[in-house]
This record gives structure tokens, sequence and C-alpha cells, in this order.
């Protein structure tokens, strides 16, 4: 080889043909022709003959040659000269080598970058690239992945370079391997990136210089997310704030950690447009690592994204604890703080340590009157003054503690002197105003939040007692279904003129009358089955009377007038009876000494609305309550809130707030309204007007034919699967349904009335289920029993209302609903009623 630069190619398929062989070969066979016309015909043949055997060797010898590899067909050649040409000009260093690690193919850029002169000291990539540890080990990483037949890529450092003219050199190896039709082949490809290291190690030098540059300016820079985590500080703030610069540069800061009191939220919040920039200037206190506060000036800038979105901060930050301003500027600069001091809503005030008040804004002055500013003529107050004095011990820590802390102290809350419950959160810090002993308060009047919170406990607590007054009705909800069941069953096998049987009417009666008492649990607790019917107000009140002497107490005289020829209305009568309760409660607080209380009724016509002197209330007919006391009667300014929610004016723990309110809702909920006269000293009167109830044209006619329906039959046939867990009541239903002529099957709990369900397949005609139980309750059972082809109708039996389990159950589906406590009569006809409904 001529050129030590050219490339080296073992396979050579692709040489050309000769024009010189091709004729030689034409001119022999010229002079072999022009022989045998020539010759004699003897020595002619034997001549063609000698020829013949010559081209016959030559065959056979190129025939081996062509099989052992030294000959190729020009046709057969699997190189390309335009493959070849790109590969030979390629900048890369490219080798390829057969699976035993004969070379095939070197460029010249390889040839140059292995300083080779010839195929004899051309050296492979594993030979090439040797020395420290970290190169072995790169190359032997490539050569295992060229065995294994993938492709990898390494970038190294030698020491010295391979062009022996740099003491470093920084190459790129590739590997890869090649589709080789004898066998298998890997590609080299190895690059000289030491230019591209040079240029990145000088910008990373060029940012080094910059960033030492920003580090050791004469002002302190910071940077920070949106989130207020700082990402940058440079070493001037770090120093002024005492800070590690090592730890600050991991990120490990927020703002809040060096930003005195909630100065972290002056810089979070900042909001601009999609693509601003927007630049911030604050003048505010940082907080030093031991805790002393640093004034600063802060230009903070944040640019906005096209999205909106706020990007890092850059902050730069001025030291002002060492301005010196002309004596004009420092005027007018306190003028400006005066100014701003006063007309802020923040109450703020300066007080020595004996806790006299130095100065005041008037936002604390107008919260504590003794505020004022001192002078020659009106001395300095004290701030302990205007704090009730349960309070003031720990006012007194708080100041002492502020004198000698330098972090932030936790805020006091204190109650105020004055008319009212006021109240009000004192945040204080030390002051370096005087000798520095006294301490800056910061207050909020707390006054309205307190009472929410108060008004929001009681109703916690309410709501409490309501779930515990519920839960306690329910049970005994099972318990008075037992007696007043097992009472059915004796009194149908006893006479009348059984001795026995008044005794047993006495223990029905007394249970009724104890379902009563726990209808007024559901109604307090709001779980009550709500149920609008037509009632005569007379009959209720006069039921109602016993419960309400019993409230009212021997001190207090309950005189029931009734008004003649009442009209009806339409109303919920558990919500009614609790609207009664509590006026009549509401009337005897109002007499603690004892007293009289008139309960009356009367029809007020629609000309007669007038009368009332009530401007929004509509004309039209009405029946009208009036509960009248004699009490200390309602002022004025209280009048207006008495029907507002948590609202009283008894003292805590004795009041809700919530009696007059709930009257107020109940009443408006039936269409009627309640109005309120009274006078101090004189008593209050209030007064209920329910509308006048019309029955249609229909249900006249039904109270007209309902006389007339003959006795019901209460007997049937059929299977019921009846489900309650408690024993007493399931006991009662069991015999009482069978003894009507039905199969009871009776089951303890949801999962064991689903095992029944699957024993008898289509032989339920009805299913009779309590809604509480244990594993699993009525409604989930019924969903149960339709996914498993059930399709026999439902009873439910509650104490609590429909509607608090009638959400729970499949969309669509029909039901029905008997509530607790009921009697045997209550339970035949239910399930007779929906026996005999079309399925």
């Amino acid at each position: 080889m001529s050129d030590p630069l050219n490339s080296i190619a073992i396979d050579r398929s692709e040489r050309l043909g000769s024009p010189g062989l091709v004729l030689a070969l034409a001119l022999v066979m010229s002079g072999a022709a022009a022989a045998f016309s020539v010759l004699p015909k003897d020595q002619a043949a034997t001549l063609v003959l000698g020829l013949l055997a010559i081209l016959a060797i030559i065959g056979i010898c190129a025939l081996f040659a062509i099989a052992a590899g030294f000959l190729q067909l020009v046709g057969q050649s699997t190189k390309n000269d335009l493959t070849k040409l790109v590969c030979d000009d390629d900048p890369e260093g490219l080798i390829a080598v057969d699976g035993s690690g004969a070379v095939l193919y070197a460029n010249p850029s390889y040839m140059r970058l292995a300083g080779a002169q010839s195929q004899a000291d051309l050296r492979t990539v594993e030979r090439l690239f040797s020395g420290t540890p970290e190169v072995s080990e790169a190359v032997y990483r490539l050569a295992q992945a060229a065995r294994d037949g993938r492709r990898h890529v390494e970038e190294l450092r030698l020491s010295p370079a391979l062009d022996g003219e740099g003491r470093v050199g920084w190459y790129k190896i590739k590997v890869r391997p090649l589709a080789f039709e004898r066998g298998r082949a890997v590609l080299w490809t190895v690059a000289d990136v030491t230019r591209e290291r040079e240029r990145q190690e000088n910008v990373f030098q060029e940012l080094q210089h910059a960033i030492d540059f920003l580090d050791y300016a004469p002002a302190g820079f910071f940077s920070s997310d949106r989130e207020g985590s700082v990402s940058y500080m440079n070493a001037t703030l770090a120093g002024w704030l005492d800070y590690d610069l090592a730890q600050v540069g991991s990120g490990g800061l927020a703002l809040a950690d060096f930003m005195a009191g909630d100065g972290a939220s002056l810089l979070t919040p900042i909001a601009g447009a999609a693509g601003e920039v927007r630049t911030e200037r604050l003048d505010i206190d940082l907080k030093r690592r031991n805790g002393q506060s640093l004034p600063a000036r802060l230009l903070h800038r944040v640019a906005f994204g096209q999205d909106g979105a706020a990007g890092p901060s850059r902050t730069l930050v001025l030291d002002r604890a060492q301005d010196k301003e002309p004596a004009e500027t420092s005027r007018a600069a306190e003028l400006r703080f005066t100014r701003f001091f006063n007309s802020t809503p923040m109450a703020i005030a300066i007080v020595d340590r004996e806790g006299r008040f130095i100065r005041a804004n008037a936002a604390f002055a107008r919260l504590m009157p003794e505020a004022r500013t001192p002078s020659s003529d009106a001395p300095a107050g004290s701030i302990f003054a205007g704090v009730l004095e349960r309070d003031r011990t720990a006012l007194e820590a708080a100041l002492a503690a502020a004198r000698h802390s330098t972090s932030d102290m936790p805020p006091v809350d204190a109650a105020l002197v004055g008319g009212g419950e006021r109240s009000a959160r004192l945040f204080i810090s030390g002051s370096d105003e005087g000798d520095g002993s006294g301490a800056t308060i910061y207050a909020l009047d707390t006054t309205e939040q307190r009472t929410l919170q108060d008004n929001y406990a009681q109703s916690q607590k309410m709501q409490a007692i309501g779930q515990l007054a519920g839960g306690v009705a329910h049970d005994f909800n099972n318990v008075l279904t037992a007696i007043i069941g097992y009472s059915d069953l004796l009194l149908a096998n006893h006479r009348p003129t059984d001795p026995s049987f008044r005794d047993i009417m006495q223990i029905k009666q007394n249970a009724n009358r104890a379902a009563g008492l726990v209808r007024q649990l559901l109604a307090f607790s709001r779980r009550q089955t709500l149920r609008p019917q037509v009632l005569q107000l007379g009959d209720v009140l006069a039921d109602l009377q016993m419960l309400m002497r019993r409230l009212v107490g021997e001190k207090i005289d309950l005189d029931l007038r009734h008004g003649r020829d009442l009209w009806l209305v339409k109303a919920d009568l558990n919500q009614f009876e609790q609207v009664i309760v509590n006026l009549i409660v509401n009337a005897r607080d109002a007499m603690p000494k004892g007293g009289k209380i008139l309960l009356r009724t009367r029809n007020i016509a629609a000309d007669q609305c007038g009368e009332l002197d009530e401007q929004s209330l509509p004309t039209a007919d009405y029946v009208a309550i009036d509960v009248e006391d004699f009490g200390c009667g309602i002022p004025a300014e209280v009048k207006d809130k008495i029907f507002e929610p948590f609202f009283t004016t008894k003292e805590v723990g004795k009041g809700t707030g919530l009696g007059l309110s709930m009257v107020y809702g109940i009443v408006q909920q039936t269409g009627g309204y309640v109005f309120c006269k009274s006078a101090p000293g004189e008593g209050a009167t209030f007064t209920i007007l329910l509308p006048r109830y019309v029955a249609d044209e229909s249900e006249a006619a039904q109270s007209v034919e309902a006389p007339k329906a003959p006795a019901a039959d209460l007997t049937g046939h059929g299977t019921i699967l009846l489900v309650e867990d408690e024993e007493a009541v399931r006991a009662f239903g069991a015999r009482a349904l069978a003894s009507r002529g039905y199969t009871v099957l009776q089951a303890g709990s949801g999962l064991e009335a689903l095992e029944i369900a699957e024993q008898n397949e289509g032989r339920i005609d009805l299913v009779v289920s309590d809604v509480v139980m244990p594993e699993m309750d009525g409604p989930t059972m019924f969903g149960e029993l339709r996914k498993r082809g059930v399709k026999a109708k439902v009873i439910f039996v509650s104490g609590y209302a429909e509607e608090a389990f009638s959400k729970n159950l499949p969309e669509g589906e029909d039901f029905g609903f008997l509530p607790k406590p009921f009697s045997l009569k209550q339970l035949i006809e239910a399930v007779k009623g929906t026996a005999t409904q079309p399925n």
C-alpha cells in the first residue's frame, strides 16, 4: 500500500477487469484460427487439441480459485462504492472486526487516531485504549456489549491524549453489531470530543465566576419558588442572616425561616398576568438565625409564564440598618409612618415594662379605651386595666417572656373590660423603643369569632344530645312494641268482665303514654315520621294538656281556653306538638318565680287579618293559637333577634338558642306564620296562625263513604318472612300473624333471612323486616333479595322516619312502612293491606 492513510480493506471482491488480458486472449484465438487454416489437417488437429487441453486446465484452476474465494464474479459483489466512500470520508474513526477480532475495515480517521502507518501496526479499540482502571472498565463494558450483540456508548478520559499533543483527551466510543453474511461482525466508532469538553469547561468556569461575583456582591440576593422554598441565596445574605451557605444551597430553607412575623405572606401570593414581569418594593424585617431582626428593603421580581403561573423569583436585599438619611428625609418618613400607623385597621400598641401605654393607634384605642396617648394632663393608662382579672396573669407572663426572648411568642386570648362579652387575641413581641424593656402588642378583636365558636360548640352538643335521644327512642320503641303487642294478645283472650281485663288495659294505656314521650324524643332529634294530617287543634291541645302541665311545674298555672267551632288545619302532629312544647317552656322560663300561662285558640276570618297589624300577613282564613305569659317581657333591641338560630338571653349552658328558631321553621314549613308582641315588664304573647283546611270533593266523598264500609276481614293466608333482631318483638309478630292464618318464617338478622329465602324459593309472599339490625340492615337485605330473584312485597318496620332509609333502597322499588311502636291491629292491617294490593 503506497499511501499509509488509505483505508485497509481485507475483502477485495470489488476488483475491476483488465483490458490487456482480453486483447491478448483475442490475439491467441486469432493466431490459432490462422494456423488451423494454413497447417496440414493432422498438425492442425494436434494444435487444436493442445489448445483445448490448455483451456480446460485454465478453467479447472479458475473453478478452484472461485471455490476457494480467490476469485469472485463481478455480479456477486457485496460492496458498494458509494457506501465505502461515505465511510472513508467520515470524520469519526470507524473500524469493523469479525468475531475473532480480525480487522475487516478501518477508515482513514481511525488510522490517524491509532497512529497506524499500515495494516501491520493497526490496533483494535481494546488495545488502543488502555491505561487507568476507569478507562479499562469502560472498554470492558464496550467489549462485553459487542460480545452480547447489543449497542453501547461510553465517554472516557485518556491522559495523555492519543495524538500526544495534549495532556488530556476525551473520547466517545460506540459499538454496535453488524449484519454480516459470513459470520458476526462489530462496528466500533471513535470520536474525539476533547474540544467540546473544553468548551463546556470554559462555560462552567465563566458561570462559576458569575456566581462568585454574585455571592460576594455588596447586596444580598435570593431566589424562591411560588411555594416559598428558597433555591438560591448568595454568600452576602447568608452571612447577614448567620446561615451556612452549604446548607442554604441544598434547598433546605424556606422564606418563613428568615422572614420575621408573616413577612413570607407578602412574597408568595403575588399574582400577575400571562407573560408579565412584576417588581415589588417591600420594607420588612428579616430574622437572623439567632432570632434578632434585620431591617431590609426587598426588590422582589417575579416573571409569569404564558399560563399565568409564577416562575422563580429574583429578589435583591438591601441592608437598611446602615442607611443614613438626611434629616428632612427622615422627618418625611416619620410622618408617613405616623399616618400609616394611625390609619391601619390592625390594632397596634407599644407598652413599657409595667404595661403602661407608650403609643397606640386608633384601632387599639377603639378596642381598649385605656390605650389613649399619654400627655401632661392625662397619665398613661395600663393594658391590664382593659383586661378582665382572670386573664391578667397570662398577659403578665407573656409580657415578661417577651422582654427576655427574641423568638415569636404564642398569642394570648383575653376577655376585655366593657359592655358585653368582648374578647381579643394579643400577639406580643419585644420592643426596641426606650430602654428596650417594653413590648409591641398587636390585637385582633375576636368577639364575633368567639361567639360563633360558642354557638358552634353549643350546636354540636345539641346534635350529640339529639343523636343520643334518637338512639334511646329507638331502643324504647322495641320495648314498647313488645309491651303493646302482648297486651293486645292478652286482651284478645280476656273478656271485659274479667278482673284482669282492666289491669291489662292499664298496661296498654301507660305503654301508649310512653310511646308519646318517645315521639317527643324523636321529634327533638328530627327523626320522627313526618306525615301531615287533618287536625282539630282543640283535641290536640287537650291530649297534650297533661304533658304541658308537667312541664310548667307547680308554681305556674296553665289556663287552656278553646275557641268555639274551630276550623280544621293540616299539619304534622309531631311537629305541631314540638312547637307548643317549645313555646310553653319559653313562657315558663320567663317566670322563674311562678305565674300564669294562657293558651287559647280562635278562628280569624280573612276580614279580621287587618286587626292583627302585621303587614307581612296575607289575607286568608286562619286558626290562631296564642301562648301568653306574664313574665319579664322582651326588650325592644332583642325582639328582632329572637327567631335567629343560636340567639338566647339565658346564661351560658342553660339555653340552646334553637327553641324559637325551630318554632319559626316548623310553622313556616306548614304554611303558617308566627308573631310576637311584648314589652318589658308586661310579658309576651306568641301568636301562631295556621291556614284553614278545606277538604276538596274527593276527600269529602271519602269521608262520607268511610262509615259505610263493612268491617274489615283481617284473616289471610300465605307465607310471610318476619325479620326482626329483637326477640320479643319477633315472637309477638309471629304469634299475631300465625293466629290470623298466615305461615310465618322467622329470621333474627338479614343474613339469616337470605338463607331462609334460598331454602324456600318461590314460597314467600311477603317480607316484614326491621330497618336497623346488626350485620345487615333492612334496605341492604332488600337489595340482596331482589338480586336473588325474590319478588315478594316488603313492609319495613322502624321507629325512625320513612325518609331516613328510603334513599338507600333501589330506585323505583315499592315498599310498605309501619312505624314503631305498633299494636296487633296495626300490624295485621298493614300486612292485610299490602298483601291484597296487586304486585
